[in-house]
């Protein structure tokens, strides 16, 4: 089994280059951050994420790729958003 930090090591590397963060909350599940690191625009904050349900690569990937699926709805809203505002 993966230690909190190796977890957190693998979370942050699949969305470089992106700036992510991964944090253990009190309650110690994790908080995963993703950034624009140029602006330091927070892309998406997932909390409350059970660190035992990740108990080998399978659930580990199935994580990544639900927080990227996520990360690429929220972009895609935003640059509508933003396409609106700009015809205003």
């Amino acid at each position: 089994m993966l230690s909190i930090l190796e977890l957190c090591h693998i979370i942050e590397s699949a969305f470089l280059p992106l700036s992510c963060e991964c944090r253990v909350e009190p309650s110690g599940s994790l908080q995963i951050q993703i950034s624009e690191p140029i602006s330091g625009r927070v892309e998406l904050l997932v909390t409350g994420i059970s660190a035992s349900r990740l108990t080998g690569n399978p659930a580990i990937a199935q994580l990544i790729n639900e927080i990227k699926e996520e990360l690429n709805f929220t972009h895609d809203r935003r640059t509508d958003l933003d396409r609106v505002q700009q015809k205003c």
